[in-house]
């Protein structure tokens, strides 16, 4: 076994990929994502197209966080080309629920019959457009989308009532 550890990532031309003062910058279609990998012992270099993350130890702290830089590196390359697009159902059988978007919130207004409306935090430069009872999340950071999500579905939780009876909410239905 070696005391060494290397994983690459190939990536396409149509992105600008620059690491400086453990900084990752990804230029894309889509804009850019920057982000900050540090570890002690753990070194990321770019050459030739490919994206080399390594390490003169070998233990499995160590191979765990490379296998997180990878997986955060190409969550970075996909959202500045493709992006990420979650889905979510507005479901409401009681009361009638009204949705809307101001800039950086989500209103939830009578939930239950609620009075006081409800209001998530939209994250990031993350986009929400409301289309009937569907609700579209999308952007080019994985986390910020996804935390956005998280955000609207957990505001929608019941407390006082049998949630088996009382399934309204919104959910996440594709991601």
């Amino acid at each position: 076994m070696t005391n060494t550890i290397s994983k690459k990532i190939e990536y396409n031309d149509d992105i600008n990929i620059e690491y400086d003062n453990n900084i990752l910058s990804i230029t894309g279609k889509n804009g850019t994502l920057k982000r900050e990998f540090y570890f002690p012992n753990v070194n990321i270099s770019i050459l030739d197209k490919e994206v080399i993350i390594s390490s003169n130890e070998y233990n499995k702290k160590i191979k765990s966080v490379v296998g997180t830089y990878i997986a955060h590196i190409k969550n970075m390359i996909k959202g500045v080309t493709e992006g990420f697009e979650y889905t979510m159902s507005i479901v409401y059988s009681h009361f009638p629920m009204q949705t809307k978007v101001e800039s950086d919130k989500f209103i939830i207004s009578n939930f239950l019959g609620e009075k006081k409306s409800r209001i998530a935090k939209i994250i990031g430069n993350t986009k929400v457009k409301i289309s009937g009872n569907k609700v579209i999340i999308s952007g080019i950071s994985k986390e910020d989308v996804g935390q956005t999500a998280a955000n609207i579905e957990n505001k929608c939780k019941i407390k006082r009532f049998d949630p088996r009876v009382f399934q309204d909410g919104i959910y996440i239905i594709k991601e």
